[in-house]
């Protein structure tokens, strides 16, 4: 089942922390490698939730976009207002119920929600599992480099866009 949250109080940031723990995981040991192993994802995780709190929620049109069975959260991504159309970001499944479809999936959800409009996405050139999923689900890569909403630059990721009269 698709649950879109417009707001913070709309989700269970403990279920949500359970979607991104590698991530978390990866991000705690990259920026606080004096801290033991949990120190740093509790880091990592306080830092999400400030960004969501504080960040992430301010605009309107920022929504999370999750895919839950059975009261987990399976996958997640978030969408915000980008260019002439939204912004994918954060797309992320479970680690215990990945290579299963449902990052495919959620995409495929938030898509035919979106109507004619464009998304856009945002993805590492390392990241062969993410390019491969967007690729499926009819993402074309129009840049060499990622701008981000806030007009940071990131040449270690591609800008990508699906746009359904294109397909």
């Amino acid at each position: 089942m698709l649950l879109i949250a417009d707001s913070f109080r709309q989700l269970d940031f403990a279920k949500l922390m359970e979607v991104y723990a590698q991530g978390n995981g990866e991000n705690g040991v990259e920026k606080y490698p004096e801290l033991s192993a949990g120190e740093q994802l509790l880091q990592a995780e306080q830092n999400f939730y400030q960004y969501l709190r504080q960040g992430f929620f301010t605009e309107s049109g920022d929504r999370y976009c999750i895919w839950q069975e059975d009261g987990r959260y399976i996958s997640a991504l978030r969408l915000q207002p980008y260019r002439d159309g939204l912004l994918l970001e954060a797309l992320e499944t479970r680690p215990d119920c990945r290579r299963q479809g449902y990052g495919e999936g959620l995409i495929r959800a938030v898509q035919g929600l979106i109507g004619d409009e464009k998304l856009y996405s945002h993805i590492s050139h390392r990241n062969a599992a993410s390019l491969a999923i967007h690729r499926k689900c009819g993402f074309v890569k129009i840049s060499d480099m990622a701008r981000y909403v806030d007009g940071s630059v990131n040449g270690f990721c591609g800008t990508y866009l699906y746009h359904k009269s294109a397909g």
